[in-house]
C-alpha cells in the first residue's frame, strides 16, 4: 500500500482519525519496509554517482510527531557521504538579516545528495501565522512564493517530496509524558511541548492552508499517518522509492579509453 498525495487545489482536512494507519497494511511493518530500505540504499547510490540531480525529502509536523525518528529510521538507509540534514530553528544572526528563504536556499542539497529538512521554509507560515509574528499581509503572501520557489529549485534538477506527519492530540501527550520517564530522552522535552498544545486548533488550521495551497505537482505533500511508528517508517519508505524510481536513475557511461588503461594495469 502507497500513499497518495495530496490533491492540488483540494481541501485539505486534518482528521484525528487520519493520524492512524489504514487496517490494510501489511501486518509485520518492519517485514514489509526492510526491502524498501534496500531499494532506498541503491537508488541513493545511483543518483550519487550520476551527479546530475539530487533529492530534497521536507519534514513537517507538531512536537514529537517523529521527525528525529523519521530521519534515523528512513534516512539511515542512505549513505552519509552523500546525505545531508538539516534542522532549522528559530533565525538568529545573520539568518534573521535575510529573506526568510534564505538560509533555506543555502542548505538545498547540491546535485548527487539527498538533502532532509527537519522543519523547512514552512514554519513561516506556520509559526509566523499562529503566533502573529507577522501582519497577516505578510505571511499570506509566502504561501505563493514558497510554490515558486519550489517550482525554480524542480526546474534546475531538484526534486521535492514533503511529508506532514499527522499525529493525533492524544498520541503527542503520551509521547512527551514517555520523555518525562526516559532518561535518554530528558533532553528532548522543552517548555513549548507543553505551550504550544494551547495553540493545537490554530496549528491544524494552518497546516491545512499548507496542504492545500502548496501541494502542487512539482513538490506535493503527503500526510502520514504517524501515530504508529513502524506504519510512518513503512508509509514514508514506500514513496521516497516511488520517487526515486520515476527519476529513472542510471549509472555514468563508462570512460571506454579508461577502462582500457586500467585493463592494462599490472
Amino acid at each position: 500500500m502507497r500513499l497518495v498525495p495530496v490533491t492540488p487545489g483540494s481541501r485539505a482536512r486534518l482528521r484525528t482519525s487520519d493520524a492512524t494507519p489504514p487496517r490494510n497494511i501489511p501486518h509485520d511493518l518492519d517485514a514489509a519496509t526492510k526491502p524498501l530500505l534496500h531499494d532506498l540504499k541503491k537508488l541513493q547510490e545511483m543518483l550519487y554517482a550520476e551527479s546530475e540531480r539530487s533529492l530534497l525529502i521536507v519534514l513537517q509536523g507538531r512536537d514529537a510527531a517523529g521527525k528525529d525518528g523519521t530521519v534515523k529510521h528512513i534516512c539511515g538507509a542512505f549513505n552519509p557521504q552523500g546525505t545531508q540534514v538539516t534542522s532549522f530553528k528559530v533565525p538568529a544572526g545573520e539568518d534573521a538579516k535575510h529573506d526568510y528563504l534564505w538560509r533555506i536556499h543555502r542548505a538545498v542539497p547540491a546535485h548527487g545528495y539527498v538533502g532532509v529538512f527537519n522543519r523547512s521554509q514552512y514554519e513561516d507560515v506556520l509559526v509566523a501565522r499562529v503566533h502573529n509574528l507577522v501582519p497577516r499581509a505578510v505571511w499570506s503572501k509566502r504561501y505563493a512564493q514558497i510554490n515558486e520557489f519550489e517550482r525554480m529549485l524542480t526546474e534546475n534538477g531538484v526534486t521535492i517530496v514533503k511529508f506532514f506527519l499527522h499525529v493525533s492530540r492524544a498520541e503527542q501527550a503520551r509521547r512527551i509524558r514517555d520523555r518525562a520517564h526516559d532518561p535518554s530522552k530528558y533532553w528532548k522535552i522543552s517548555a513549548s511541548d507543553i505551550s504550544e498544545r494551547k495553540y493545537w486548533q490554530d496549528y491544524t488550521l494552518a497546516y491545512q492552508d499548507v496542504l492545500s495551497r502548496c501541494s502542487t505537482p512539482w513538490a506535493p505533500w503527503y500526510v502520514v499517518p504517524a501515530d504508529d511508528k513502524d506504519a510512518r517508517n513503512y508509509f514514508v519508505a514506500g514513496v521516497l522509492v516511488a520517487v526515486l524510481q520515476r527519476m529513472k536513475l542510471s549509472y555514468p557511461a563508462p570512460d571506454l579509453k579508461l577502462v582500457s588503461r586500467v585493463k592494462r594495469l599490472r
